[in-house]
């Protein structure tokens, strides 16, 4: 049997931010019981709801060296739905009303987790095959791993996985006050290793140690390899590119399901949809303030309002879109500039849109069910979830072909009367607005076709089981291949071209 281990600075049920939690929470318990031992390892937050504090057990605890200092470092247990999982112990460094602060404070916050996460492992008499790290709060763990810990028996022959959830976010201070607060050798603070133009970058680390790097989409995966996307890292990427696999997310397909979802005003299964999706809508029109009608063309827009979910877009051609065949339902929160937009809309066509400048789980499922559309115009988007509930619910996508997006939205063709949605590849405006346009005309004029792309929206699987198979396999090969020397050496062209 497997021994894996998840290290992530969040995770469902526990603490929330994005979807990286639905990840490490959901793809675990995944995996067959008989198959691999998968367990986790997070922060023990203070701001975590003491339902699940108060079902924590004591491990134990010691002190960690960390450079020039020592450190707590506590082990809680939990064992829920079949997983284990530690939280590591620190209210020094864990306290605080919210899971991250100021970049500045997490530099040295996830330091101290990366390290700790491998120093626990002897302590538990758990040594997994494979560390599957998240995203750069992780990044330092397979430096550690091949630095610090390489001379210690127990950790030999531990494999890493680095999943790369969102390029963007990188874990950047300066080169000496990485080099302090982490205690890493001087010589992984090279062009070739850790630094980066200038500085410490915590997620470069994560790429350069680490034997297998995944992403969150095939699309992204070939995205980032390239300046546009790549941010800065592309050569790096492109220099790994043999150890580079894109794997879709999927979505917990219990807790996303219309015909058991108690927030719906009618469940339904794709048998019943158009029946049922008619009676959420008007629920979702009366919950929003907007007229209830059940043949109005209603989008949705469910999102983490910042620049990268091309909301600038949809401020360029708003006013065209407004007429008296639509209406939007926006739910989210996030830049000001952006929700300010959304509250100005609402106001000038009151009968139009509705913005909820908020995040409200019941809300966002009656959006599923209680639309027709969700538009998701990404600048980039890693792979995406929005679409993927949306085709669960019988809601169609209009996306724009980038990362997740391509990937698992096929456009309508009329012709070969194919397809589960609609999207534009330009990041333009007024693309956007024709595809839009294009929608709604199918919604009205050709009905037969719009519920042929309900249908088929609605029988794709992207369950986790899919995704999950593709990670074993992965798994597999790692622990069958001979182990390789890092590809550090050669790298350091690519990286500063």
């Amino acid at each position: 049997m497997k021994k894996i281990l998840y290290v992530a600075s969040e995770c469902v049920p526990f603490i929330k931010t994005g979807g990286l939690a639905d990840v490490v929470g959901t793809l675990p318990k995944t995996f067959s019981k008989d198959e691999a031992d998968v367990r986790v390892v997070i922060p023990n937050y203070m701001c975590m709801k003491p339902e699940w504090k108060e079902q924590m057990k004591d491990v134990t605890y010691f002190s960690m060296d960390l450079s020039w200092r020592n450190q707590y470092v506590g082990i809680k247990e939990l064992v829920y739905e079949g997983i284990t999982f530690y939280f590591i112990d620190n209210e020094y460094y864990f306290a605080g009303p919210t899971p991250y602060s100021t970049m500045e404070g997490d530099i040295e916050k996830f330091c101290y987790f990366s390290k700790a996460a491998l120093s626990i492992l002897p302590v538990l008499d758990f040594k997994p095959d494979i560390i599957h790290c998240h995203d750069w709060q992780a990044g330092l763990l397979p430096v550690y791993l091949k630095t610090t810990f390489a001379g210690n028996s127990f950790y030999e022959d531990i494999k890493t996985v680095f999943t790369i959830h969102n390029l963007q976010f990188q874990g950047m201070t300066g080169i000496d006050r990485l080099k302090d607060l982490s205690g890493l050798p001087a010589e992984v603070f090279t062009a070739d290793k850790l630094e980066c133009y200038g500085g410490g970058n915590m997620l470069k680390g994560g790429l350069t140690y680490a034997d297998e790097i995944t992403t969150v989409s095939d699309t992204y995966a070939g995205e980032i390899q390239m300046p546009y996307y790549g941010e800065k890292l592309d050569g790096l990427l492109r220099a790994r590119n043999n150890h580079l696999t894109g794997i879709v997310n999927g979505i917990d397909y219990k807790i996303y399901d219309p015909s058991a979802d108690p927030a719906l005003t009618a469940t339904y299964s794709v048998e019943d949809v158009f029946e049922k999706k008619s009676m959420n809508k008007m629920a979702l029109q009366k919950k929003t303030g907007l007229p209830e009608k059940k043949d109005m063309f209603v989008i949705g827009i469910i999102s983490r309002l910042t620049d990268q979910k091309g909301l600038d877009l949809i401020d360029y051609i708003m006013d065209d879109l407004c007429r008296d065949d639509i209406q939007f339902v926006v739910l989210g929160s996030g830049d000001p500039k952006y929700e300010n937009m959304f509250r100005y809309y609402e106001h000038k066509y009151p009968t139009i849109v509705s913005a909820n400048i908020c995040y409200d789980d019941t809300l966002s499922k009656m959006m599923y069910a209680g639309c027709d559309a969700i538009l998701m115009p990404s600048r980039f988007e890693p792979c995406g979830l929005c679409q993927l509930m949306a085709l669960r619910y019988g809601t169609v996508p209009i996306v724009r072909e980038t990362g997740g997006l391509k990937d698992t939205v096929e456009p309508f063709n009329e012709y070969e009367n194919d397809g589960t949605g609609f999207s534009f590849t330009n990041y333009n405006a007024h693309d956007m607005l024709h595809v839009i346009e294009y929608a709604k005309e199918v919604y009205y004029d050709q009905k037969a076709q719009w519920n042929g792309i309900v249908e088929r929206g609605m029988k794709k699987d992207f369950s986790w089981k899919r995704s999950a198979g593709i990670y074993m396999d992965l798994y597999e090969k790692m622990l069958t291949i001979v182990e390789e020397e890092p590809e550090t050496e050669d790298i350091t062209d690519e990286v500063e071209e």
